[in-house]
């Protein structure tokens, strides 16, 4: 820091004064005498022509204050707060299961945009992760994986209006399997759709089904999607407002779900009765996003094999377990995928973990809660009455 003009140096105790205050009555010797004259003619009535000299209260350095903006600062630090970026480490794992045929699907692109030779948004990378589960043969699956990703690279409006590209992806690989099925139908077939896109700290999952994505944060479940079963509310009331009916839990007495990509081959379904567009079942995916935050530690995505036998926070719990293990979200797939099948899963199994941090989950420490602990009012009458019967 400068020295400031009037005011001492902490350090060594100086000050422009030598040290000490002066006292303002004392005056050299040379002066004493026309002192003592000024003095003793104030008594001679002649006080207009006393000229004292002024006094002035000089105080020590430590007691002066300074105003801050007369000083000068050389070194200034200003802490910007850094934002979170999530590190993405993604792994997979599936399982035929006890059925005949293998008909799921599933892709894990940490850097989507090099993927396609492109390069990363100004947001920071983009990732997609999807789960794609067939029914009725494995085509649409297969279908829905490679098209939809780039479906949504190829749009003009990506990544600026992400919610508009992916829906319009799910959209546009309906229609585009549509006209596959019509020029060959050995690829009649159908499939569940479950995309994680990733860009800098927002994650947008879109679901068309019943497979399901949960995030943990710190711990807790949070669930990225929700399940498209012809019995639930929303979807029973858009299904029979379109002209569909459930039956036995079916939808159309066909179907377990109420969303799907395909199914063209199947009456009534996509076409209402008399040909037209707008039947019970559809492609659209409802959407959900959040700001990822330094709380959020991975991502599960699986098939309802996986959440048939899994609860959302029971899935969080053993795979947080097991990534504080290994720290590895291949092998965490796979376990809950082994998991899920020695629960007795009876469909094909298929999971994807994203890690979010490069470091496991951390050991979480309950907080110690505080037991307050008081007498009721019959519970001090009877303490009462106990210490009176031994005369206290």
């Amino acid at each position: 820091m400068e020295d400031t003009k009037g005011i001492s140096d902490p350090e060594n105790g100086s000050s422009i004064y030598g040290g000490k205050p002066p006292n303002p009555l004392s005056f050299s010797s040379s002066s004493s005498s026309s002192a003592a004259s000024l003095y003793r003619q104030t008594f001679d009535g002649d006080r207009d022509r006393f000229l004292a000299p002024p006094r002035s209260l000089v105080r020590h350095a430590s007691l002066v204050k300074t105003k801050v903006s007369a000083l000068s600062v050389e070194n200034e630090f200003v802490l910007d707060k850094v934002e979170f970026v999530p590190a993405m480490r993604s792994g997979a794992w599936s399982d035929i299961g006890s059925r005949s045929s293998m008909e799921d699907a599933y892709l894990c692109l940490d850097n989507l945009m090099d993927s396609y030779g492109l390069k990363d948004s100004e947001d920071g990378p983009t990732a997609f992760y999807g789960v794609f589960d067939g029914h009725g043969g494995k085509h649409a699956a297969e279908f829905a994986c490679q098209r939809i990703p780039r479906y949504i690279v190829e749009d003009q409006e990506f990544p600026s209006d992400i919610n508009k590209v992916v829906s319009s992806a799910f959209l546009r690989a309906d229609a585009a399997f549509s006209e596959a099925c019509a020029l060959d139908g050995s690829l009649s077939s159908g499939t569940t759709a479950l995309a994680a896109i990733l860009t800098g700290r927002s994650l947008v999952v879109a679901n068309a089904g019943d497979c399901r994505a949960v995030l943990s944060r710190q711990g807790k479940a949070i669930e990225m999607s929700k399940d498209h079963k012809p019995m639930s509310c929303k979807e029973r009331r858009r299904i029979e407002a379109s002209g569909g009916y459930i039956y036995d839990g079916y939808l159309n007495g066909q179907l377990n779900v109420a969303r799907a990509i395909g199914d063209f081959h199947m009456e009534g379904m996509k076409k209402k009765k008399d040909g037209s567009n707008g039947g019970p079942l559809i492609a659209d995916p409802e959407l959900m996003t959040t700001k990822l935050t330094e709380e959020d530690e991975f991502l599960i995505m699986g098939c309802d094999g996986v959440w048939d036998v899994f609860m959302s926070q029971n899935a969080v719990d053993f795979a947080r377990r097991r990534l504080q293990e290994h720290n590895d979200p291949v092998m965490c797939s796979k376990e809950l995928v082994e998991e899920a099948l020695k629960r007795k899963s009876g469909d094909n199994v298929t999971a994807v973990v994203v890690c979010l941090q490069p470091q496991p989950p951390p050991n979480l420490v309950a907080p110690r809660l505080r037991v307050q602990r008081s007498f009721s009012a019959e519970g001090l009458k009877d303490l009462q009455s106990y210490l009176d019967d031994f005369g206290c």
